[in-house]
């Protein structure tokens, strides 16, 4: 079974509408939560960028880029739901402007 090569436009085009959409939802959302989401929707949209030029170019930097872009996901993931879920502790409905409750 043979699959038709679809070339890396398309998957350039995805990766850059989802970048669009994690940054529109950055600025336009004021919880913690949504944009923790939304800088994670943007590294993954960046992530498929790096693979489709690394198999466009047939170079094995961009999957390596990918790696340690996963890496320090997952590093931001620990922090960011740490700090998230100590604001929540704080205040039930709290927004990103919330930040200063973590003031000593």
């Amino acid at each position: 079974m043979m699959v038709a090569a679809l070339g890396s436009a398309p998957y350039l085009v995805l990766g850059a509408l989802l970048f669009a959409s994690g940054a529109t939802g950055l600025l336009v959302r004021r919880n913690p939560l949504v944009m923790f989401m939304c800088v994670e929707l943007m590294l993954n949209a960046v992530n498929l960028t790096f693979v489709t030029l690394a198999r466009e170019l047939h170079d094995l930097g961009g999957q390596v880029a990918v790696f340690f872009v996963l890496v320090v996901a997952a590093a931001e993931v620990v922090v960011g739901l740490g700090i998230i879920v100590s604001i929540f502790r704080r205040r039930q409905g709290a927004t990103a402007d919330d930040l200063n409750l973590l003031k000593g």
